[in-house]
């Protein structure tokens, strides 16, 4: 007697056993928790799990190095404040880029909400604008960097005080801008894509093979709002302490 095949549509998940052969196939299988979500949606958790912990680390080794030093720390109000009209404001550019970011978000989920409606011309206007937005962050970021190496701030040393404040300023503003630099590149992939109605007619091109599938959208949104959160805490942690 040969067991039957188990048969399953996709995003659908089997029937969990009853007692415990269904507490045993739980722990027998970690799967079970991602049977109803998409391959590359769970792949794109768990990197964002992955990249959590990375992030996580920089910021424990930050504040590790900022409590422990006898060196003062320089002080966020006046290291990050812009000249304008004469006068210097507090963190105004960062307060900018802070609201660029949070703009971002809210076209990036208006775009995953009209992709899909299927109306894929208002979600690649604002696909594009997103990474519009993100590129005005890192063009921002760019001229902060930029300042602060004017004015003799480097990895190794700081005229301002506690040489560990360089390192901890570009290691984590730079991995954060990579990753938003990276967004703004798989963001215009996709919106051309969507633009193209490549979602539509199945046509292969990078980011898109199956047709009528516009998931690809929502895990683009997943990344992007991911990175936005991430700027919160390194603007409350680095830039406010």
């Amino acid at each position: 007697m040969t067991a039957e095949p188990v048969t399953t549509t996709d995003h659908q998940a089997p029937p969990r056993p009853e007692g415990f052969a269904g507490a045993l196939a739980d722990w027998s299988s970690d799967q079970r928790s991602f049977k109803t979500a998409s391959w590359r949606k769970t792949m794109m958790w768990i990197f964002l799990v992955s990249d959590t912990f990375i992030f996580s680390c920089f910021l424990i080794s930050y504040m590790t190095v900022r409590v422990s030093t006898t060196v003062e720390w320089p002080n966020p109000s006046e290291i990050f404040a812009l000249e304008i009209g004469g006068k210097k404001i507090p963190l105004i550019l960062i307060a900018i880029m802070t609201f660029d970011l949070i703009t971002s978000s809210g076209t990036m989920a208006l775009a995953v909400n009209y992709a899909y409606a299927r109306q894929r011309r208002a979600a690649a206007i604002l696909m594009a604008l997103t990474a519009v937005i993100g590129a005005a962050f890192v063009g921002m970021q760019a001229f902060e960097w930029t300042t602060l190496i004017h004015e003799g701030v480097r990895p190794w040393s700081n005229p301002f005080g506690a040489p560990q404040f360089g390192s901890c300023f570009f290691m984590i503003t730079g991995f954060h801008g990579f990753h938003v630099s990276i967004g703004v590149i798989a963001l215009l992939v996709i919106a051309r894509n969507v633009w193209r109605g490549d979602y539509e007619t199945g046509r292969r091109s990078p980011l898109s093979h199956r047709r009528g599938d516009y998931e690809i959208v929502e895990v683009m949104g997943l990344y992007w709002h991911f990175v936005d959160l991430v700027w919160v805490f390194i603007f409350a942690f680095f830039y406010l302490w």
